[in-house]
């Protein structure tokens, strides 16, 4: 009996190990565009995994006076995706009312570390939510030919898997401060 519960559950693991890292292309995209779509997704799920405990104190903390907070990141995480919707779907940089919108969490720094306190972790959540549903709804009118398409000097295919790279590179910079908060 030890024997089959041990290897039933050594299946449960492993087929949950197995499921969490493949790709599945969500209905309704094209194949290039939903395997991106997974992906970010992914991503997203992780990043929000390293902050998911934070109370106001840990959505506010900061590594040292250079560093910018959780909440900011997040903050600068959906910035970033709002400007690639632009740029990829509209081909244009932000608007004047879209940078007064985005420019402190797209720049991050003082003024972020300035503004970007006080609010609960709940705040740059629901931000972060929003431009992704748009990204997705977006995307989802696309297929893998627009997806292959230059853009400027990439393509938008380049242009989200920036995008992703940019949300991995940030996943790893909330480890490493979600350890270090007391």
């Amino acid at each position: 009996m030890k024997k089959l519960s041990l290897l039933l559950l050594l299946f449960v693991f492993s087929w949950t190990i197995v499921s969490q890292n493949t790709i599945k292309v969500p209905k309704g995209y094209s194949n290039d565009i939903g395997q991106m779509i997974s992906m970010l997704d992914n991503l997203k799920s992780r990043v929000e995994r390293n902050v998911v405990n934070l109370d106001q104190d840990g959505t506010d903390f900061l590594l040292d006076e250079n560093a910018n907070s959780p909440g900011a990141i997040i903050y600068h995480l959906a910035a970033t995706e709002a400007y690639y919707q632009v740029y990829t779907f509209e081909g244009r940089s932000f608007n004047e009312e879209e940078a007064k919108k985005w420019e402190t969490a797209l720049n991050l720094g003082e003024k972020a570390r300035q503004e970007f306190k006080g609010k609960p972790l709940s705040f740059y959540l629901e931000i972060y939510d929003e431009v992704r549903k748009k990204t997705k709804e977006l995307l989802k009118t696309k297929d893998d030919k627009w997806f292959k398409k230059k853009n400027g000097n990439m393509s938008n295919h380049w242009a989200w898997f920036h995008v992703m790279e940019h949300q991995a590179n940030h996943m790893g910079q909330l480890a490493l401060i979600t350890k270090r908060i007391k």
